[in-house]
């Protein structure tokens, strides 16, 4: 399922094909913003996004097998909740 299938499922539920993109893009736009501020974003009964720090680590460069180090930085995470584990299995 991509973003389009999703604005297709919203639509069914709001009646509107224009309504459902704009709700959609709304919540990805928003979910961005707060993990851009380094917030955390809960959604009941779904999951957590959150920004981790990823400290810096040696690797190889597949090409030249030359030793390199990976500069640390922050990458978003989803945790999921155990009813979304659940659903699943």
């Amino acid at each position: 399922m991509n973003k389009a299938d999703i604005i297709k499922e919203v639509e069914e539920t709001v009646g509107n094909s224009k309504d459902a993109k704009v709700l959609v893009e709304s919540i990805i736009t928003n979910i961005t913003k707060a993990l851009a501020k380094g917030e955390e974003v809960t959604l009941s009964g779904f999951g957590t996004f959150k920004v981790v720090k990823r400290a810096s680590r040696k690797g190889i460069n597949p090409q030249t097998g030359e030793s390199l180090t990976i500069k640390a930085k922050k990458v978003p995470k989803f945790v999921p909740f155990k009813a979304l584990k659940d659903s699943v299995n």
